[in-house]
């Protein structure tokens, strides 16, 4: 009899289930995860900010293709050797000094290279940032989700739409500011970095009230951990696969920019529209579509078919260089596979192997960003080598690769879907 009883009085409890589904919302956030959030949304304008500005650059440095392109091989470098020590370096200094030390080389590193007076040490000063933004990413995931109130899925989706958002405000700010002079996109990016870094001082906890997030880690974390961790084959597979596609999105990138600021004169007003174009679409199936897609018809099979389609978007700008109407949609386009795919793959790679997310995290990047390192020379040196159209094809041919890899070894990652954070 007493259990209908306890049963009847809870009933009226029911009406509660509308507010507990509110508390689970990804927006549903603490202050100083909306912090974070807001300075990762900076740090990634980093990647798209030069791409308006590079023919201006070009012209007014007379710097040549090829040395344009290593302002995005010398930041990508640096952030994939840097992402090996960055456990080392966060596990005595804790998760909040190490997103300031990141946030002040950005701001640094950046002002610096407005500056400049030469492309090249716009180069080194390219890879400073690069350092700093190795600090800030390696950090930025672990300490959303350790100060979310909801769970892991939801909190790499909202890391995720403030990289997208990120990416796609650079081109946008970088045409604007770049309206002015180039190296305006420069100091903006610091101005803005000094704001990101009185949230991040003052929103985040103190360490009484969230230990993990702020205090140094007192488990003994060593600079042979990301290796150790790739030894985990989905690991390492995921590491490859991205590696290879990268390939194809720093030539979509990098390439694309130059191609329709040379050859079609689109101005930097234009390139700014393009790739924010590029960026919205990208955000925005970051958090809309690539949930329902896992749900549907699982991570592998999903990232394969997104791939496919971004590499279809690569083959298509090869054929029509030509055509700028087409190579303008097409960039726009692969915003929405890229998109799907960097939440897929994320979500993927903190629930491949049995190791710390932050060791995950850096052995992932560490060959992810070694793929986006090779990228933007390799294009310029094929058009060289070959013609202006080559440099698609071959991007293209990397991403293809990049999806024989992840189904050749599809048997060993079916176990992300049944991992908690999906």
């Amino acid at each position: 009899m007493s259990t209908p009883n306890t049963a009847h009085k809870a009933a009226p409890q029911a009406p509660l289930k509308p507010s507990a589904q509110k508390s689970n919302s990804m927006f549903n956030q603490p202050i100083a995860v909306w912090a974070i959030a807001f300075a990762s949304i900076i740090a990634f304008m980093g990647l798209g900010l030069v791409d308006p500005i590079l023919p201006m650059m070009k012209d007014q440095l007379h710097a040549s293709d090829s040395q344009l392109t290593l302002l995005f091989t010398s930041y990508n470098a640096v952030m994939a050797v840097a992402m090996l020590i960055t456990g080392v370096i966060s596990s005595r200094l804790g998760i909040k000094r190490m997103l300031l030390a990141g946030i002040v080389l950005i701001a640094v590193f950046s002002a610096l290279a407005g500056s400049a007076g030469d492309v090249m040490e716009i180069v080194w000063l390219r890879a400073g940032w690069g350092l700093g933004n190795a600090f800030f990413v390696a950090t930025a995931l672990s300490a959303i989700v350790s100060l979310s109130r909801v769970g892991v899925g939801k909190s790499i989706i909202l890391f995720e739409v403030a990289v997208g958002l990120g990416i796609s405000v650079g081109p946008l700010l970088g045409g604007e500011l770049g309206a002015i002079s180039w190296r305006s996109p420069f100091y903006g990016v610091a101005g803005l970095m000094v704001l990101a870094f009185c949230l991040i001082l003052f929103m985040m906890p103190k360490a009484a009230k969230s230990p993990a997030a702020v205090t140094p880690i007192k488990k003994k974390v060593s600079l042979l951990d990301p290796f150790r961790a790739l030894k985990h084959r989905a690991l390492l597979i995921f590491g490859i696969s991205a590696a290879l596609y990268n390939f194809g999105f720093f030539t979509l990138l990098v390439y694309a920019a130059l191609v329709l600021g040379h050859l079609h004169h689109v101005d930097v007003h234009g390139l700014g529209y393009v790739f924010l174009g590029w960026g919205l679409l990208l955000a925005f199936t970051s958090v809309v579509t690539a949930p329902k897609l896992q749900k549907r018809y699982g991570t592998v099979k999903s990232m394969c078919v997104q791939l496919l389609l971004f590499a279809v978007t690569l083959f298509v700008m090869g054929y029509w260089t030509t055509e700028k109407s087409v190579i303008i949609a097409m960039v726009i386009l692969a915003g929405a596979f890229l998109g799907n795919n960097n939440t897929l793959i994320t979500t993927a790679v903190m629930n491949a192997a049995p190791v710390e997310r932050p060791t995950a995290s850096a052995a992932y990047s560490f060959l992810r960003f070694i793929g986006g390192a090779l990228a933007p020379y390799y294009a310029v040196k094929f058009a060289e080598w070959f013609d202006f159209h080559a440099p698609f094809y071959i991007g293209g041919g990397f991403v293809v690769l990049a999806v024989i890899v992840i189904w050749l070894n599809r048997k060993h990652l079916k176990h992300v879907d049944e991992a908690e954070a999906h």
